[in-house]
């Protein structure tokens, strides 16, 4: 999966917990604070707190590290989730610059950006529910 790097998961690479923490929590703070986010933000709850939390979760297990969204919840169902939301190719592609964006600030390893940026991609195409 990863060769030639001393991590069993994507979760240890990224940095654990903290990390991933830092990376939901900077996600949030770019949607709220770039323009260019605006679609994607009013698409969220006014307030972030509980948004932010279940999406630390997700990403934790989602990258290999500890399920706690699964154990609080169940199968994430992303599709299902998510189709009350109309999602094209714009509101993907928002998702996707502001993910990005998180990922940069970080200053992760460039190859764990590239495939972060790929994963995330199929994922966030899979939720694309409307044309356009």
């Amino acid at each position: 999966m990863m060769s030639g790097k001393p991590f069993d998961t994507p979760f240890e690479w990224v940095g654990g917990e903290e990390k991933v923490r830092a990376l939901s929590d900077r996600f949030y703070d770019l949607m709220d604070l770039e323009p260019a986010y605006a679609e994607l933000r009013a698409m969220h709850p006014t307030t972030l707190e509980t948004t932010r939390e279940k999406f630390f979760w997700f990403l934790c297990g989602w990258l290999g590290g500890p399920q706690y969204y699964v154990e609080r919840f169940g199968h994430p169902r992303l599709r299902m989730r998510h189709m009350p939301f109309a999602i094209g190719i714009k509101e993907r592609d928002q998702w996707l610059a502001c993910m990005h964006q998180a990922i940069v600030e970080l200053q992760l390893d460039p190859e764990l950006v590239e495939r972060l940026d790929k994963s995330f991609f199929q994922t966030a195409d899979f939720m694309r529910n409307k044309g356009g």
